[in-house]
């Protein structure tokens, strides 16, 4: 496949990353890494390694979602340059939980998201 088949417009790369937070939403780590290539990770931004690679993303979040089964994530707004989306959002683990604001970085490598990195 070439270069050209996989370049995404800026509209579809936010609902890539928009269908990413909706199957977050829905606990659904294996729908999740779909959106990802195969050595992918979620990092903070700037820093450590949080999860490594399709499987070790997929393995975390499964964990995370037996720890907190009510976590979700509601974008508040989105935005894209380049090969890069960045979406606000607000996370909520509990109804009566922690609740905090991320920024949430999505770099795509053609139409796959390499690496996603948190800012909180």
């Amino acid at each position: 496949m070439s270069e050209v088949a996989t370049l995404l417009s800026a509209d579809e790369r936010i609902t890539i990353a928009t269908r990413m937070i909706e199957v977050y939403n829905a606990q659904d780590a294996d729908a999740y890494v779909t959106f990802m290539t195969d050595d992918a990770c979620e990092a903070g931004y700037r820093g450590a390694v949080l999860r490594e690679g399709k499987e070790g993303v997929r393995s975390g979040l499964k964990a995370m979602f037996a720890q907190f089964p009510q976590n979700r994530a509601d974008i508040i707004a989105g935005w894209c340059l380049g090969e890069t989306v960045v979406l606000h959002e607000k996370v909520e683990r509990a109804p009566d939980g922690d609740k905090f604001e991320v920024m949430s970085i999505y770099s795509f490598e053609g139409d796959k998201v390499s690496r996603v990195e948190f800012i909180r």
